[in-house]
């Protein structure tokens, strides 16, 4: 079990730190470059999740003190983050490659997702950090 809370944090934090840090940089140039990062930050996103849900298989099964608490109110944010990239800025770039929308109002579709997507990944990682100590 050891090897295997190994990986999956290593996981987790790796994915977790692409799909924040790449949200965090997309929100502050306008979206500049999402296009080539959409599938890749949801690819992370997705792999985040996984490896927080067996995460929490693994280390706080059947318990739901405030230390879960709190970390589920994280993975909640979490989660409303990967809807609100996938359906805003997704939704944007495709109708950005179909020639529906002009590049301008893409782009501030887009940095408005990854703005409201990058808020509730800091509180994520708030959540995380604090979730120990509470």
């Amino acid at each position: 079990m050891q090897i295997a809370l190994v990986i999956a944090t290593s996981l987790h934090v790796l994915s977790g730190v692409f799909w924040a840090g790449s949200s965090f940089t997309l929100a502050r140039t306008g979206g500049a470059g999402a296009d080539l990062l959409f599938r890749p930050q949801m690819g992370a996103a997705a792999i985040a999740v996984v490896t927080g849900g067996y995460l929490w298989h693994l280390a706080h099964d059947g318990a739901f003190g405030p230390s879960e608490q709190v970390l589920a109110a994280g993975a909640l944010c979490a989660l409303i983050a990967a809807g609100v990239q996938g359906a805003m800025g997704g939704r944007a770039i495709r109708a950005l490659r179909a020639g529906k929308i002009d590049e301008t109002s893409a782009r501030s579709r887009i940095a408005t997702a990854q703005r409201i997507a990058a808020a509730l990944l800091a509180v994520t990682a708030v959540c995380m950090g604090a979730a120990r100590y509470v």
